[in-house]
């Protein structure tokens, strides 16, 4: 299961630095203003190897009234949510009476809690860590979210140890291509489930919130194995108001992280908004395989379906290498389609290329178009191979890699897509530099070189360098 820690606490305490930091983003706004978080905010993040969820929560006072009284429920229900919470507190301030209150409710939730120190840049821990003795937590950190110090124990200490192959629970459970079904609440996802099920296998009913959790359903189809994931429609978190559905969010970034392959539904006739883009974010950030269906397509005027597909082709531009299905799960038209690109998706995301493959690609790129000059030395890279599947992970081994500009990878990851024939799934490319083999060895001497050069020390040369004749020795 995907660990999931909110980061709790006062306003202005750096919770937001701490998620761009976790999350390696920009995602959250940082400013020097308390309040600046109001919603919970969720964000993925990885710490070698291991993949977590992060809750940006807005700060907690105690005497929150008007907006601050939703913000404080927001960052309690957080906590609800969460597998670790990360209490924030600042250590050039000192422990308030907004820390005590805090502590006191992490107390009786019940929740695995622990004490973070933020700001301790250039204090004396042991004056900055006094204050707050007196909370009584077993666990505390002492941290500076704004030059990254301090995270990386932290996350090694916090977090469980990677499974070796953590797939492997979850295809022994569910065998076969694993497809979610995600989107926002009422953009018909329960519908397309029971028309591809060809059942009634999950209530469907015009209100938003139906599905509450993600349903598991194997099947078989045609002599294949699949299992279809129906989750909870994901909504803005200022609309999520019942309790049962603040966990809905969390049960479908899992059944993301479990699925092969993704299919994100779109309501046609809403077209697509900022949270459909939120969650293709999501999926991409997963490195799952992607299918885009614009549903409830049936009835619709020529010049509203001409206006959807020019907006769908201009915001997912970026996606050009994902299929676009137009469909109605409704009345079923194009719904059998999708078969055909989850599959092109799954062979795509489980492929395996042999390395002399990868590399003759990567030879043919490289002498189509050579990687630039850094400082003076043109980026060598000289050979390519496979580090993983679903999503495909190429490794490319070189000289100055580090860098590489964005550009250059960009053109690396097309090429390798056109050739390679990758439909659906991301790639992600991973770059590594090649040891200098005579770094931190020292030059040995021979006894003649030793003499030879405290004898140019003592008439003034150079070492190495031969003296100039003058002309009048020539």
């Amino acid at each position: 299961m995907t660990p999931v820690i909110a980061l709790v606490g006062r306003p202005n305490v750096g919770k937001s630095t701490l998620f761009n930091q976790m999350t390696r983003s920009r995602d959250a706004l940082v400013a020097d203003f308390p309040g600046l978080t109001r919603d919970r905010k969720y964000g993925e993040g990885n710490y070698e190897g291991q993949r977590f969820i992060v809750i940006d929560t807005g700060g907690l006072t105690g005497d929150e009234e008007g907006i601050d009284a939703e913000m404080a429920r927001q960052s309690l229900q957080a906590v609800e949510e969460a597998s670790i919470v990360l209490f924030l507190v600042d250590g050039r301030a000192g422990l308030t009476a907004g820390d005590e209150m805090i502590a006191d409710h992490l107390r009786r939730s019940g929740k695995q809690a622990h004490l973070v120190i933020n700001k301790t840049d250039g204090r004396d821990p042991d004056i900055a860590a006094a204050d707050f003795y007196s909370l009584g937590f077993d666990s505390m950190f002492m941290i500076a979210a704004s030059h990254n110090r301090g995270i990386r124990s932290m996350l090694e200490l916090l977090l469980p140890e990677p499974e070796s192959d953590p797939d492997a629970d979850v295809a022994g459970r569910y065998p076969g291509i694993r497809i979610s079904i995600v989107g926002r609440p009422n953009v018909g996802k329960s519908t397309l489930v029971n028309r591809m099920l060809g059942e009634e296998r999950v209530v469907v009913y015009d209100m938003p919130g139906t599905t509450r959790d993600s349903i598991y359903i194997p099947y078989e189809r045609q002599g294949e194995q699949y299992t279809l994931i129906d989750t909870a429609g994901v909504r803005r978190r200022k609309n999520v108001n019942e309790t049962v559905e603040k966990f809905s969010i969390i049960k479908t970034l899992q059944a993301i992280d479990d699925a092969h392959v993704v299919i994100l539904v779109i309501d046609a006739r809403e077209g697509l908004v900022d949270q459909d883009l939120h969650l293709i974010g999501f999926v991409l950030d997963a490195g799952r395989s992607l299918v885009i269906a614009v549903n409830k397509w049936d009835g619709m005027d020529p010049e509203d379906r001409a206006r959807v597909k020019e907006q769908v082709k201009r915001r997912l531009d970026f996606l050009d290498y994902a299929d676009k299905h137009y469909i109605s799960a409704l009345h079923g038209s194009g719904v059998g389609v999708l078969y055909d690109s989850v599959h092109d998706c799954y062979e795509s995301a489980m492929a395996k290329w042999p390395t002399n493959r990868l590399t003759a690609i990567l030879e043919d790129a490289i002498s189509q178009h050579q990687p630039p000059m850094v400082q003076g030395r043109r980026i060598k890279l000289r050979y390519a191979h496979q580090g993983g599947s679903n999503p495909p992970i190429i490794v490319v081994h070189g000289n100055q890699t580090d860098a590489l500009p964005g550009a250059y990878k960009r053109y690396l990851e097309n090429t390798f897509r056109k050739v390679l024939k990758v439909t659906g799934s991301p790639i992600r490319f991973e770059f590594k530099s090649s040891e200098n083999p005579f770094a931190g060895k020292v030059n040995r001497l021979t006894p003649r070189q030793k003499v030879k050069k405290d004898n140019d020390e003592k008439r003034g040369k150079r070492p190495g360098k031969p003296r100039m004749k003058s002309k009048k020795s020539r």
